[in-house]
C-alpha cells in the first residue's frame, strides 16, 4: 500500500537540472514534533533562567540588606560599649565621693536592725516625703528658739489608743525565736491610725529606715527621744516643730512586722527606756490601760 507523501522539486542554479524528492507525511510530521518539542525546551529554559535571574536579584538585595543590618548593629554595639564605659566612670566617681563624704549604702546599728528588711524606699515613699517637703512649714534654722517654747517636753501621752502587743525588754523573737531584747513596746492599731506625738519636740528623723519601716525620731529636749516605727505615712519632715497631740504619721506594717502596729520607744541619752517610766502621769496611760497591759505582759509581733 502507498503512504501518501509530498514531493519537493529542488532545481540546480547552473544546468537547470531538476530533482524530486519525495517526502512521506509521517516524516514532515515528525520534524513539525521535534520542532515543537525544541520551542518547548526554549521556553522552559528561558522561564528557569529568568526564575534564577529573579532569585539572584533578591539574594543580592537580602545581601545588601544584612550588610546593612551588620553595620548598624556595629554602631549599637559601639554605643553600648560607650555608654558602659562611661556608666564604669560614673560608678567609679560615685564611689569617690562616698569615700570623701563617708557616705553608706546602709544602716549602722544593732543586727536585728540592719539585717531585715529593704533600706530603699520606693518610687511612691519617695514621692510622698517630695509632697511633704513642698508643702511643710518649718526652719531648721531656728530650732533653739523653736524649744524655747517648748513646756511639755515629757512624753507622757499615748501616741494612740490600743492594747499592747508586745512589752519592753525581755522577750521571744517573732522571727528568729530565742530571748530578744525589745527596745520598746508594740501597741495593736490599724493601717492608717492617726499617730500623736507623745510630747513638744523637734523632728529629727522622718524616713524610711530599714526593720523600722517609715520612721519618725523626735527630739524632746533633755535628752529624752521617742521613735515611732513601722509607719504608714509620714505627715512631718526632719527639723520640723511639733507639740504635744499634734498627729505626725499614720500607724502601718512597713518594715519588720508580721502584723499591722505601732512600735513606739523612748530613748534618754540614746538608751532606751520603758515608756511605762514617762506614763506615770498620764491621764490617758491610766484610762486606756489595764493590769493585763501592764507591767507589759502579752507577747506578740514585733
Amino acid at each position: 500500500m502507498k503512504q501518501p507523501y509530498f514531493i519537493l522539486v529542488l532545481a540546480h542554479s547552473l544546468h537547470g537540472r531538476l530533482r524530486r524528492i519525495h517526502v512521506p507525511h509521517t516524516a514532515l510530521y515528525a520534524v513539525l514534533a521535534l520542532a515543537l518539542v525544541g520551542c518547548f525546551s526554549v521556553a522552559g529554559f528561558l522561564s528557569s533562567y529568568l526564575r534564577m535571574a529573579w532569585k539572584v536579584a533578591n539574594y543580592n538585595n537580602l545581601k545588601q540588606d544584612v550588610s546593612s543590618l551588620q553595620k548598624r548593629y556595629q554602631d549599637l554595639q559601639r554605643t553600648s560599649n560607650q555608654t558602659k564605659a562611661q556608666l564604669a566612670e560614673l560608678q567609679l566617681f560615685a564611689n569617690e565621693v562616698s569615700v570623701a563624704y563617708g557616705l553608706k549604702s546602709k544602716l549602722e546599728g544593732p543586727a536585728d536592725i540592719t539585717e531585715e528588711g529593704r533600706l530603699v524606699p520606693s518610687y511612691s515613699e519617695t514621692l510622698e516625703t517630695y509632697n511633704v517637703l513642698k508643702s511643710a512649714n518649718f526652719s531648721r534654722f531656728h530650732r533653739q528658739y523653736a524649744q524655747s517654747w517648748h513646756t511639755n517636753t515629757r512624753p507622757n501621752l499615748w501616741p494612740l489608743e490600743g492594747h499592747i502587743l508586745s512589752p519592753f525588754g525581755e522577750r521571744q523573737d517573732p522571727f528568729k525565736g530565742g530571748s530578744a531584747f525589745h527596745s520598746g513596746v508594740d501597741i495593736s492599731a490599724f493601717i492608717g491610725t492617726p499617730v500623736k506625738v507623745a510630747a513638744d519636740g523637734i523632728v529629727v528623723t522622718a524616713e524610711y529606715s530599714g526593720a523600722y519601716g517609715k520612721l519618725v525620731v523626735v527630739q524632746h529636749g533633755n535628752g529624752l527621744s521617742t521613735f515611732y516605727g513601722h509607719l504608714s505615712r509620714l505627715d512631718v519632715v526632719a527639723g520640723q516643730d511639733v507639740r504635744m497631740g499634734q498627729v505626725i504619721a499614720l500607724s502601718g506594717a512597713t518594715g519588720r512586722v508580721t502584723a499591722p502596729h505601732l512600735h513606739y520607744e523612748v530613748r534618754s541619752g540614746g538608751a532606751p527606756i520603758n515608756p511605762y517610766n514617762t506614763l506615770s502621769k498620764s491621764l490617758v496611760a491610766a484610762t486606756a490601760t489595764s493590769k493585763k497591759d501592764f507591767p507589759f505582759q502579752s507577747a506578740s509581733g514585733l
